[in-house]
């Protein structure tokens, strides 16, 4: 199993590791629900290191974006941020990554942990523009500082402005004393925050900024959990649970990042699909009745037939209650449709609810 910068620190600090995507990784510290409410209402710390970090670097690095991703890199400026999807040639998605624009000539991808080698074999496949690649991931930590009070809590470590800072943009600067830091108000809570790049180097000197300078803020660390109950709260897809190989963007809810004005993998037969209409669709729903849904539970009618499949789904700790995501066919798949999560061969009710799931 990989390790983090910060591995041996988060085992002092009492986290319960398991192994996530290849890496030994926090999921709690004190609690999930404890943790998750930290965040909504305050603010958290998670190490997401796992993460994965390409450069691509040339004169047609604005290409070789455009090939592979679903989204129009080209409407993004020096400090912008954009989220899209990697499609695959057969209408599935290979990975849902952030596309940093650093200069004209200078891209920063971040791809999920469990897919660093395969989004590499894949854009490299495609790299016919003679773009220089370089996976950074190994040598990279990530600091996801989330909460209502990350602003004030991060303020002191920076002469950059924070609180001007808009959604979905980066700066680079000096933060805790460390030069060339990349600091990006983006996050997978909906609870507001900012992501924190460093050289590995570093990763520990940094941690222990964040933590004294959010301890008036009641800053926690925060584990893989809670990460999971916070983005499903928003409705955020998670790789491999809510969007895969099999699944189009269209399908998934992604066609607002999916832009036909532009050439990229795929891209043709993903036309035919919005013009022809998809068959299923990835849905919020929330329990009526006792019961949580899990991965892979079927997704039935009142008759008891098939309609679909549970792809995420938790109890929500802000709501008190059960809600999920799944694939859902068409015509079962209006708000307010009643539906029904097979939990152990029982029928559990449940009704068709857009996320976010809180507003």
């Amino acid at each position: 199993m990989k390790t983090t910068a910060l591995t041996d620190l988060h085992i002092a600090l009492g986290a319960k590791m398991v192994p996530f995507a290849g890496y030994n990784m926090p999921v709690q510290y004190t609690g999930i629900n404890d943790e998750h409410q930290t965040v909504r209402t305050g603010v958290g710390v998670f190490d997401v290191s796992h993460m994965g970090e390409f450069i691509l670097k040339g004169e047609r690095a604005l290409e070789l974006v455009q090939k592979i991703s679903s989204n129009d890199a080209s409407k993004l400026f020096d400090g912008k941020i954009q989220y899209a999807c990697i499609p695959n040639e057969t209408g599935g998605i290979v990975d849902d990554f952030l596309v940093y624009r650093i200069d004209a000539k200078t891209y920063l991808l971040v791809v999920n942990a469990s897919n660093i080698q395969k989004d590499w074999d894949w854009i490299s496949k495609y790299n016919t523009f003679g773009v220089e690649m370089k996976d950074i991931s190994d040598k990279t930590s990530l600091f996801a500082v989330q909460g209502p009070k990350a602003t004030e809590a991060l303020q002191s470590l920076t002469s950059l402005d924070l609180g001007e800072m808009e959604y979905y943009t980066f700066k680079k600067g000096v933060f805790a004393g460390i030069d060339n830091v990349l600091i990006s108000a983006t996050g997978y809570t909906g609870a507001g925050g900012f992501e924190i790049y460093v050289d590995n180097e570093h990763a520990k000197e940094v941690w222990e900024a964040i933590m004294n300078a959010g301890k008036p803020f009641g800053i926690k660390p925060i584990g893989l959990g809670a990460r999971d109950t916070l983005r499903l709260e928003m409705g955020f897809c998670l790789y491999g649970n809510d969007i895969d190989d099999t699944t189009s963007p269209l399908e998934a809810g992604l066609g607002w990042v999916t832009k036909f004005t532009k050439d990229f993998v795929n891209a043709e037969n993903l036309k035919k699909q919005k013009e022809e209409g998809i068959q299923r669709k990835l849905v919020g729903f929330e329990m009526i009745e006792r019961g949580i849904p899990r991965h892979g539970y079927e997704l039935v009618n009142e008759n008891d037939q098939p309609i679909g499949h549970v792809t995420s789904g938790t109890q929500s700790p802000t709501l008190q209650k059960s809600i999920g995501l799944g694939y859902l066919s068409k015509e079962y798949s209006k708000e307010g449709t009643e539906i029904y999560v097979k939990i152990r061969d029982k029928k559990v009710k449940a009704v068709v609810s857009k996320p976010p799931f809180i507003k």
